[in-house]
């Protein structure tokens, strides 16, 4: 969907240099309306944002240039690598034209939960490549910036209807208050107040592969795990090897570097072997009752390539999927050169997988925080893009 809210930004300041008083409320409407019109046909989108920005019939022709100039297609700027005509020389913030208004499979139903995993994005972009960079071969100054990149995203999988009733507009009558309230006026019913379920957000589950396949990525998916534990409050976090350990209370540490030394010190098989449906069944004897209450969404990162039974393997990740709102199998190798997932450990446990997707470059893990964000109802098994599952109705 490219830059679209901070260009759109930077697009009202240059209608305002160019004499046109655009108010910061309107941009907040034109990102409404830009929902309910198609965004693949540029015309439209003029039309829209000219209905809302545009106050006086004279300020038309001005509106058009300014529109035209900035809101230029990525390969026309090829063209012509300058700088576009209605960009005010004396600013110095870059502007950089967004391919949404051509784009056309870009949709704006889910614009609102997109927009901070894309300017994470466009911090990384902005950083010689970063984004797309495998974090095996990541530096200390580059996993650094990592860090503060990942520090923005926002993570929430939705909400869930819990069992208890509070004041609302919802669907049941509230008889003790309509009672209580009937005191005041002599025993008559004047008004029906009424009930509606309480809104929780979802916890998130982390079970975080640490095993000697998993090495060189260890220290950057400890990062990931520390900014989803500072950004989501109900979170959960797991390491396993040959053995499970609890996380939780070290990740709570606000220095990421002081929360992943605390972690060293209480892993005791750093870089072991890996006994994926071992770990996973230790978790459901131990910790499955309180971590998955509420629904929880579980991210399990791992390769795959597992010491243990498949057998095992598969019903402990049958299990999972049973008792958690959707399970996601996060593999760093996915995208990587001929990579399939052969082992006999993977082809048992995905078809009880909701989502297999990539966790190798920071553009794959902004992809997860809106993946996160839009869940739809019905899951899809995918291998980065291509689906290859079934579909299953989650509680």
């Amino acid at each position: 969907m490219g830059f679209f809210l901070d260009n759109l930004v930077i697009f009202g300041r240059v209608l305002r240099r160019a004499g046109i008083a655009v108010q910061p409320g309107r941009l907040v409407d034109v990102v409404e309306a830009l929902r309910h019109v198609d965004v693949s046909h540029r015309a439209e989108v003029q039309a829209a944002c000219r209905a809302l920005l545009v106050q006086h019939h004279d300020q038309l022709e001005v509106f058009d240039r300014v529109f035209d100039a900035f809101w230029r297609d990525d390969r026309e700027r090829e063209r012509s690598p300058g700088a576009p005509p209605g960009e005010p020389r004396s600013t110095d913030i870059a502007i950089e034209p967004i391919v949404l208004l051509d784009d056309s499979a870009a949709s704006t139903d889910a614009l609102g939960d997109t927009l901070s995993p894309q300017r994470a994005v466009k911090t990384w972009s902005d950083r010689g490549g970063l984004v797309d960079k495998d974090f095996a071969v990541f530096t200390a100054d580059e996993r650094e910036e990592a860090r503060r990149a990942l520090s923005g995203l926002e993570w929430n999988p939705g909400v869930r209807r819990t069992r208890r009733w509070v004041r609302g507009q919802g669907p049941r009558v509230d008889l003790r208050r309509a009672i209580a309230g009937s005191l005041r006026t002599g025993g008559e019913i004047v008004r029906l107040p009424h009930r509606a379920r309480r809104i929780r957000p979802r916890p998130m589950v982390l079970l975080c592969d640490v095993s000697g396949s998993m090495e060189q990525y260890s220290r950057m998916l400890l990062q990931f795990a520390h900014a989803l534990a500072s950004r989501h409050q109900r979170v959960e976090a797991f390491l396993f090897s040959t053995r499970l350990t609890r996380i939780t209370p070290q990740l709570r540490r606000r220095h990421p570097d002081e929360a992943i030394a605390a972690v060293s010190r209480s892993v005791s098989d750093w870089s072991g072997g890996t006994r994926i449906g071992e770990a996973v069944k230790d978790f459901h004897q131990r910790w499955g009752r309180r971590a998955l209450a509420g629904g929880a969404v579980v991210l399990l990162i791992s390769d795959g390539w597992d010491r243990g039974e498949p057998e095992q393997l598969r019903d402990q990740i049958a299990r999972l999927q049973r008792r958690c709102h959707r399970l996601i199998w996060l593999n760093p190798l996915i995208g990587t050169a001929d990579y399939a997932p052969l082992t006999r450990g993977l082809q048992a446990a995905l078809p009880f997988v909701d989502d297999f997707l990539p966790a190798r470059t920071l553009r794959n893990l902004a992809d997860l925080a809106r993946h996160l964000n839009t869940l739809a109802p019905r899951a899809d098994l995918k291998v980065g893009s291509t689906k290859i599952g079934r579909d299953r109705h989650p509680t």
